[in-house]
């Protein structure tokens, strides 16, 4: 069974792990645009399958009472398995304990259903990010 838990300093290189593994090696993201110098102002949460890092999402906060998720990666041979809603379900819990009451995130388009069936909305047309198209989605907690 896979956990997610929040991460400290102490096991950040778990999720820079997995985001090097999904977004580097696996889609071409250069790691300058990958690591963006903004993980301190985020909340870390990590999926865990026994000591495996395993898949990994960020928080931020750009806007009072708003949530940016950013950095959601699974790796490769857990998809399909339910660890990229736990990851969400795991934010969600957070961000609504913190009081926010909207998150947004911007999805690759290979994925939109995915955010779509846990209740996110699309706001935007198709846009490219880091050379892979996007769109800007939103759901109010």
């Amino acid at each position: 069974m896979v956990r997610v838990t929040e991460v400290g300093e102490d096991s950040i290189e778990d999720a820079f792990d997995v985001r090097r593994d999904v977004f580097v090696e696996e889609q071409g993201v250069s790691e300058d645009e990958e690591m963006d110098g903004r993980d301190d102002e985020a909340a870390q949460f990590v999926a865990y399958d026994d000591d495996h890092a395993v898949g990994t999402a960020r928080v931020r906060t750009p806007e009072d009472d708003v949530g940016k998720v950013e950095r959601v990666a699974v790796r490769e041979t857990y998809r399909r398995r339910g660890v990229g809603k736990a990851l969400m379900e795991r934010v969600e819990a957070w961000a609504d304990d913190h009081g926010f009451e909207t998150l947004k995130l911007h999805a690759q388009t290979h994925v939109e259903k995915f955010y779509a069936d846990l209740g996110y909305e699309t706001t935007s047309d198709v846009f490219e990010e880091a050379g892979i198209d996007h769109v800007a989605m939103r759901k109010d907690l």
